[in-house]
C-alpha cells in the first residue's frame, strides 16, 4: 500500500462523510453529549465538536470553547473504539422449551452493517490491536468481536492537543499514528486550514478514490511535523524503572493499602480503559418460564463477583483488587501479549472519581520501595 499523503481543505470534510455514507457505512464520530465528547451517529460535519477543547486532570474533565476552529482539537473523551467491537452487553444465545419438553438453543449474532468510526486516536488504535490479540489471535476467536471487526472501517485523526493526563508518548502509542499501524484504514492530520489524509488499507484507498484531493506540499508537511513535535511533549510519563518486574516483587508492599484507602472499587478505570476485557455472563429468564437468554456484559476486576469462586471471594478487599488491576495491566500482560496493557490514554486518571493517578501509583513501587 502506497501511503502517500494528500490534502483537502476544511470545508470539504463533508465530502468524506458523504462518500462513506454512499458506500453504505454507518458513520460514528465525536460529538458533545452530556458535557463530554462522545461517539454517536454522524451524518453532518456540523455535529462534530468544532472549536471545542477540554481540560483534564485527575478526577476532572470539562469542555470549553476554543479560539481554534478545528474539529479535532481535543485529546479524548471517555470512549475509545472498544464499545464498537466488544459490546458492553450482548446476547450470546437463547434457549426455549417446546411443548414436548425438548430444549433448543439458538446462537444470537451482532448486526453486521458496516460502520466507519471517525476521530480515533493513535492510543485507541494501539488499544484495539491489543483487543484483537485477545479476541482474535488466541486458540479460539470470538465470533461476535470478529464480525464487528471485519465490518469496521477506522479513520484515525492524529492528536495535536494531548491532555494533561495523557502519556501515550512514553508508552510508544502516540500521539501520531505511525506508518506501520495498518490497523487504521485512513489517517487524517488536521492542519490550520485543511487536512492531510493517507490510506493505509485497500478499503481506505477505495474511499479516497471518491474524493477530490490535492497533492500535499512542503508547507503542509512542515505544519504536520510541528504539530507532532508539540503534541509529543507531554508532562506525564511512565516512571523510569523496570515496572514489569518491580510490581511483582512488591506484592506485599504497604503502598497497596495506602492506595486502597482512597480507591472506591467503583470500576470506572476499567470501564473507560480501551484495553480491559473482563466480562461476566448471566442468564435472564423470560416471564413465561419457557425461554431464557444468555448475556455477556462488561465486568471489572474491582467487583467482588469477579473473583468469586466456589463460595470464596479470592480478592475480598480493595487493596487486593487494585493490586490485581495494576500488576496485570503493567506486568503480567507482557506474558500474555508481549507488551504492557497500557497505551497512555490517561482515561483512568481523568475518570477516577477520587483522582487516583496511575503514574503516581506506579512510582510507589520503584527503586527502593518497601
Amino acid at each position: 500500500m502506497n501511503m502517500e499523503q494528500y490534502y483537502f481543505q476544511t470545508d470539504q470534510l463533508q465530502w468524506l462523510l458523504d462518500n462513506l455514507l454512499d458506500e453504505g457505512y454507518r458513520c460514528v464520530g465525536p460529538q458533545v453529549r452530556d458535557g463530554a465528547i462522545m461517539y454517536d451517529e454522524l451524518s453532518r460535519v456540523e455535529q462534530l465538536p468544532r472549536g471545542m477543547t477540554e481540560t483534564q486532570a485527575p478526577g476532572s474533565y470539562s469542555l470549553k470553547k476554543h479560539a481554534s476552529q478545528k474539529y479535532f482539537d481535543w485529546a479524548n473523551g471517555p470512549q475509545a473504539i472498544k464499545p464498537l467491537l466488544f459490546a458492553p452487553q450482548e446476547k450470546l444465545w437463547q434457549s426455549a422449551q417446546a411443548a414436548d419438553g425438548q430444549i433448543s438453543f439458538n446462537t444470537a449474532g451482532p448486526e453486521l452493517k458496516p460502520v466507519a468510526i471517525i476521530g480515533a486516536r493513535a492510543c485507541d488504535i494501539a488499544a484495539m490491536k491489543l483487543q484483537d490479540q485477545h479476541f482474535l489471535q488466541q486458540q479460539y476467536s470470538d465470533p461476535f468481536y470478529k464480525s464487528r471487526r471485519e465490518n469496521l472501517l477506522i479513520i484515525a485523526v492524529n492528536c495535536g492537543h494531548p491532555a494533561a493526563t495523557c502519556f501515550c508518548h512514553s508508552t510508544g502509542d502516540g500521539p501520531f499514528v505511525e506508518d506501520d499501524e495498518a490497523a487504521a484504514d485512513m489517517v487524517l492530520t488536521e492542519l490550520e486550514h485543511g487536512f492531510l489524509i493517507a490510506a493505509y488499507t485497500d478499503r481506505g484507498e477505495k474511499i479516497l478514490e471518491g474524493l477530490a484531493l490535492d497533492g500535499c506540499n512542503q508547507q503542509h508537511l512542515d505544519e504536520s511535523a510541528s504539530i507532532k513535535a508539540r503534541s509529543s511533549i507531554q508532562d506525564k510519563q511512565l516512571p523510569q524503572f523496570d515496572i514489569r518486574s518491580s510490581l511483582l516483587k512488591e506484592l506485599d508492599n504497604k503502598a497497596w493499602d495506602s492506595i486502597a484507602e482512597t480507591c472506591l472499587s467503583c470500576g470506572n478505570c476499567t470501564s473507560v480503559c480501551p484495553t480491559c476485557f473482563c466480562h461476566s455472563e448471566n442468564d435472564v429468564p423470560e416471564l413465561d418460564g419457557k425461554s431464557s437468554s444468555h448475556f455477556r456484559e462488561w465486568d471489572s476486576c474491582f467487583s467482588q463477583g469477579h473473583s468469586y469462586i466456589h463460595g470464596i471471594t479470592i480478592r475480598s478487599n480493595t487493596s487486593q483488587r487494585y493490586r490485581q488491576w495494576l500488576t496485570h495491566k503493567f506486568s503480567t500482560w507482557h506474558d500474555q501479549y508481549g507488551r504492557s496493557g497500557c497505551v497512555g490514554c490517561g482515561r483512568c486518571v481523568t475518570w477516577c472519581p477520587v483522582g487516583i493517578d496511575v503514574i503516581e501509583s506506579l512510582a510507589k513501587f520503584g527503586g527502593d520501595a518497601s
